[in-house]
């Protein structure tokens, strides 16, 4: 069965995410002498996949990893766990959260002596309460906003702005549009995004995720972090809330035609 192009969008976006991304977990790594992983080949372990087990003999698969006194040759201690994702709609976010928390919290307990971190770096539309369920267990949240994704890859010439009402040839045309992306064009996205964290009003991923990343690295409370949203206004704030617990969908925001990325 062909995959429905709503999801495979999704997939396209998300992944945009993880990669324009990559390059400031990679320069708070070498600021803090940390080896990243990511998914893609290393001599030290097998496979593509950054796969981490728990105490219960399960395995987890993430999208990121930092580690104290690793290489590509040797698997370090971990300093944090982290896992990025895009959510659309509110409907999905807390199916998403949960997700997340089961990915990486048993790995935190597995490796409780050294104290990791969670650490989520998620876009689109998410409820405070899926976000908050994450903040809770001690999770450092980067969060850019629905609306400055769109606006990032505008500078492309895509249209991610979506409602449940958009053809599937529509949102096939998007993928198509993505598909035939040079790689000056794919460096541009590239950056579009990565100019959102410090931009997008709910957070600067340099002084809220970076921070919390920092504290946990020197060993301090993680928890102190929280106290940094008040100078770059809590996630909350994207989130409406008298909708602080419930997952419905959002209208949607911008001149965008409609299901939009699915995933």
């Amino acid at each position: 069965m062909a995959e429905a192009p709503g999801h495979k969008l999704g997939q396209i976006i998300g992944h945009a995410l993880e990669i324009a991304l990559e390059p400031l977990l990679r320069a708070f790594a070498e600021e803090h002498e940390l080896y990243l992983d990511k998914q893609g080949t290393r001599p030290a372990r097998p496979g593509r996949k950054v796969t981490w087990v728990d105490e219960n003999g399960n395995s987890h698969d993430l999208d990121f990893v930092l580690e104290r006194g690793g290489s590509a040759d040797k698997i370090g201690i971990p300093v944090a766990f982290i896992e990025s994702a895009w959510r659309r709609y509110t409907k999905h976010s807390r199916n998403k959260a949960q997700e997340i928390q089961g990915a990486v919290e048993p790995l935190i307990r597995k490796w409780a002596s050294v104290r990791p971190l969670g650490g989520a770096i998620v876009g689109g539309q998410w409820t405070r309460g899926a976000l908050d369920q994450l903040r809770s267990l001690g999770f450092v949240i980067a969060y850019i906003p629905y609306e400055e994704v769109v606006r990032a890859f505008m500078v492309v010439g895509m249209t991610v702005a979506t409602t449940e009402s958009t053809t599937d040839g529509d949102l096939a045309d998007e993928v198509r549009k993505f598909e035939a992306l040079a790689p000056s064009d794919l460096a541009r996205l590239g950056e579009a995004l990565r100019q959102c964290a410090p931009t997008a009003p709910s957070f600067s991923l340099s002084v809220w995720f970076s921070r919390g990343l920092s504290d946990g690295v020197d060993g301090e409370d993680v928890g102190s972090v929280v106290e940094i949203t008040a100078a770059v206004r809590d996630v909350r704030a994207a989130c409406e809330p008298d909708r602080a617990d419930r997952e419905v969908p959002e209208r949607c925001q911008g001149a965008g035609r409609g299901p939009g990325p699915q995933a």
